[in-house]
């Protein structure tokens, strides 16, 4: 067996090597490097290049802040302006294998991210389930998601209607089936899949989707126009394509930075967006994406395909194990919370009478997960299965072993588990640098087989969503993995005034 195999796709030939039983391909460009001319623009087909290029790095991160909550993007990448690239984990290179196929979209607050973190090594995904793996770089911040004049909106989720148009005319040569795809992602990369759930543009090229950790923020054109003119003011510019184009892409994401800073000095204008500290998110703009992912897949936008929904238990406790706020949560802190966040006008005093033995920090924590990731991700299977569609939903209970355990399933935890990379990027924090145990392998490969198993067939291992009986598999270890109603009757009574619809402009 060589070492090395040669592809050919639409634009030319390009080499992969053999690593550990997988021919992987880095650094594939499905469109042109959008600076220039391109510069905010929409993604253009990449030209095409003569002999055989070698596939062996992954190419350069979109530009992007340094961090989020403290912790560094990406490190030790390659430089460059070629963004716009997949990357291939495939058992076989063979184009009469037809695996199925599955496209990792990556999350990072829309402002952050990069394929070749190596938390996302797709190799022990590919391999456990003998499927093609394909990992995508799409613009991110002000170059991937401002709404400003004279450029397309959601230029980032062009980005990825791009790569998977890509992967539709390419992957039959890397062993993969074109017509089976399933996109998956988590956090803003949940949000992506979501939201090509509800884009014209990405109709037909993909059967199946997964998002893990949905976020519930969608902006509505009026505010993301204003956040954009925010963006613009800190560069002393207006919010326009030719205008911000006069600054250099890396130097450009200094600005979003700065405004991520000071965002709560927005708070009357911007509402629940500002202390979020990210001003990104897709735009309803009517056009590139016409409706929010509830509204669409309520009419039906999602009934051909299959969707697997889910989220973690203790979603916030990242956040505030990475700001040094664990255990430091006042009463006065946790009456903001439920006020800001709580669902409708009476939210402080319905989640106080839900759970009367919660502390300040327990009840600032729970009611910014429900609203940010938990209860985004069960309206979306509900939204789902009302439009005549089919979907199944999880739920992770189980905790991550770093910080002493008390980070609990908390927001992230599902990536290094999905992919077993316990020992890179967030692992390291959320298994404490040691690796995984036992338990947590067992689990680790579990995910792998649900999710490959409804990659292949649609069915993860565990019964429909239906909106009467909200059945959801529990994901942990040993006997508390079980299937069962989502929420208890309190509860449920509860979080039902939670509706998601595109975010205000506060006049």
């Amino acid at each position: 067996m060589t070492s090395t195999t040669v592809v050919r796709t639409v634009a030319g030939s390009v080499r992969g090597r053999l690593e550990g039983g997988l021919t992987v391909f880095r650094g594939i460009p499905f469109a042109e490097p959008p600076v220039g001319k391109d510069r905010f623009g929409a993604p253009r087909p990449v030209r095409a290049w003569e002999g055989t290029r070698e596939a062996y790095e992954f190419g350069p991160p979109p530009p992007q802040e340094s961090g989020f909550q403290g912790r560094r993007a990406v490190l030790n990448v390659p430089e460059g302006d070629e963004w716009l690239t997949v990357n291939v984990w495939t058992p076989e290179a063979d184009s009469g294998a037809r695996r199925p196929v599955m496209v990792w979209i990556y999350g990072g607050a829309y402002k952050l991210g990069h394929s070749g973190s190596p938390g996302y090594d797709a190799q022990r995904i590919a391999r456990d389930g003998d499927l093609v793996v394909v990992t995508l770089n799409y613009r991110v911040g002000i170059e991937g998601f401002a709404l400003i004049e004279g450029a397309p909106a959601n230029r980032g989720l062009l980005d990825q209607v791009a790569a998977l148009e890509w992967v539709r005319d390419n992957i039959e040569g890397f062993g993969g089936d074109p017509g089976q795809v399933t996109v998956f992602g988590e956090s803003a990369g949940a949000g992506s899949v979501a939201s090509l759930l509800a884009m014209p543009s990405a109709r037909g090229l993909f059967r199946r989707a997964v998002a893990q950790s949905v976020p519930g923020t969608y902006f509505s054109g009026e505010l993301a126009r204003d956040i954009a003119s925010a963006i613009a003011e800190e560069a002393g510019l207006r919010p326009a394509a030719a205008d911000l184009a006069t600054v250099e892409p890396r130097r450009l994401t200094s600005v979003g930075e700065a405004l991520s800073a000071k965002m709560m000095s927005y708070a009357d204008r911007w509402g629940q967006v500002a202390p979020t500290s990210t001003p990104f998110s897709p735009v309803v703009d009517g056009e590139v994406l016409p409706c929010t992912p509830w509204e669409a897949l309520r009419a039906g936008a999602g009934k051909d395909v299959d969707l697997l929904v889910g989220h973690n238990r203790d979603e916030f406790r990242l956040f505030l194990a990475i700001g040094g706020m664990l255990g430091k949560i006042g009463e006065e802190q946790a009456g903001w919370a439920l006020r800001m966040f709580g669902p409708g006008p009476d939210g402080e005093r319905a989640y106080r009478a839900a759970f009367p033995e919660a502390t300040p920090g327990e009840l600032f924590e729970r009611v910014q997960t429900d609203w940010l990731f938990n209860m985004p991700s069960l309206r979306l299977a509900e939204a789902q299965v009302e439009g005549g569609g089919r979907a199944h939903l999880y739920e992770l209970t189980w905790a991550a072993p770093g910080g002493g355990g008390g980070l609990g399933a908390c927001h992230g935890l599902d990536i290094p588990l999905l992919f077993g990379t316990f020992e890179a990027d967030l692992g390291q924090l959320l298994f404490a640098g040691t690796g995984a145990t036992a338990e947590g392998e067992a689990l680790s490969s579990r995910f792998r087989e649900s999710w490959t198993a409804f990659a292949r067939t649609g069915d993860p291992g565990w019964p429909a969503f239906e909106a009467g009986e909200r059945l959801v598999q529990v994901l942990d270890a040993g006997p508390k993995a079980q299937v069962g109603p989502y929420l208890e009757e309190t509860s449920r009574r509860l979080w039902e005034g939670y509706e998601f619809a595109s975010l205000p402009l506060h006049k």
